[in-house]
């Protein structure tokens, strides 16, 4: 069993009925749906309300792969909790960085750039385009398929340079954003995923859990065996 924590800061759903409506159950709950389908995840979720419970060092010491919804209270995540987050995915947890999660202090603090980009809320169409057909996340998946309505994003995205670009995003306004990134830091494999704004019901989209559960299981890292630093005696002789 491979142990999913998801966390989502659970405000919209509560303050908007619009979003409420889209996500009885938080968005946290969608996306758990959505990954349950894979048998081999074993899923719990965190809020921002909890977060020092339900994302405490015990629950990520558990935590093989951490999905992050984020948007409008980044900095209301504590700074141990960050710092947790952080060194975790170096010793080699997995991490999936949803949609506004882009601005999110743990994932800016291991991209070490400001992870801006464009953005509007018009909710145009967006087609996602599969670009590295041989990576696992992309797996199942057609080589494009259409969100009717999503906010836009748009270049330049301030990450550093990707291990893979997995998928691409033209918006029918005319922005075009790289929508799928998989990064590595230390030992964790992390994979940044753009739609999922709160207003539209992408995480009822089945091509959505497709990838989500790819992701998760493309972010486990099993048999990981810590790498030694500092003064270290010879091997040999």
């Amino acid at each position: 069993m491979i142990n999913i924590t998801i966390y989502n800061e659970y405000i919209h759903e509560l303050q908007n009925e619009k979003v409420g409506e889209i996500y009885p159950e938080g968005i946290h709950g969608a996306i758990k749906n959505l990954l349950s389908e894979d048998k081999n995840l074993n899923i719990r979720t965190a809020t921002l309300k909890d977060i020092n419970e339900s994302l405490s060092n015990e629950v990520l010491a558990d935590t093989d792969v951490l999905f992050w919804w984020g948007h409008v209270a980044h900095d209301k995540v504590p700074e141990d909790r960050v710092e947790a987050v952080y060194q975790r995915v170096l010793a080699g947890m997995g991490l999936v960085v949803l949609h506004s999660g882009h601005y999110s202090l743990p994932f800016r603090r291991l991209m070490a750039t400001c992870c801006r980009s464009k953005w509007r809320e018009d909710g145009d169409r967006e087609r996602i385009w599969v670009v590295e057909h041989s990576h696992p996340i992309a797996n199942g998946i057609p080589e494009y398929f259409d969100i009717p309505h999503e906010e836009t994003y748009g270049e330049r995205f301030d990450i550093p340079k990707p291990d893979d670009v997995v998928f691409i995003s033209n918006f029918s306004g005319g922005e075009v954003f790289r929508s799928g990134c998989t990064f590595t830091r230390g030992m964790g494999k992390i994979f940044y995923f753009r739609p999922g704004h709160e207003e539209f019901p992408v995480y009822h989209m089945e091509v959505i859990g497709r990838i989500l559960r790819n992701a998760a299981n493309w972010c486990y890292t099993e048999n990981k065996v810590a790498p030694t630093f500092g003064h270290y005696p010879k091997i040999e002789g």
